[in-house]
């Protein structure tokens, strides 16, 4: 079965941090960009973070500086590191997996069609 799993999300304290992990089962994940994409009940899903095939980064302007996106292709995985987390309306992280053709290196931050992978999502919540 070809998915993604998001994990650690969790109820954090205003100023924590957070590691958020997408493994994937069933494909190679390195030969896939792939994206962070926040929810809020309600609201329109936006892109947080993305990382390319060979490590080309970008982040929303609202978390830059507080947010780090890493892959290890050994353990199939993309990491999401958030710093100094702040209160915010509790939402849902999800990771998805773009393919990309061969030669380019490149990722996104909005919804394509080429997001061929969604994860079911893990719930963070900032809150004292």
């Amino acid at each position: 079965q070809l998915q993604l799993v998001e994990s650690g999300g969790g109820l954090v304290q205003p100023g924590g941090s957070l590691t958020l992990s997408c493994v994937a089962s069933g494909f190679t994940l390195d030969y896939y960009a792939v994206g962070w994409f926040r929810q809020v009940p309600g609201k329109e899903r936006e892109g947080v973070s993305c990382i390319s095939r060979h490590n080309i980064t970008h982040y929303t302007d609202s978390l830059k500086g507080r947010v780090t996106i890493s892959r290890d292709n050994t353990k199939n995985t993309v990491f999401l590191q958030m710093n100094n987390l702040k209160p915010e309306a509790p939402d849902v992280y999800y990771c998805a997996a773009q393919g990309i053709r061969p030669g380019q290196d490149r990722c996104t931050l909005t919804e394509r069609p080429d997001l061929r992978y969604w994860g079911q999502g893990t719930q963070v919540t900032v809150s004292s």
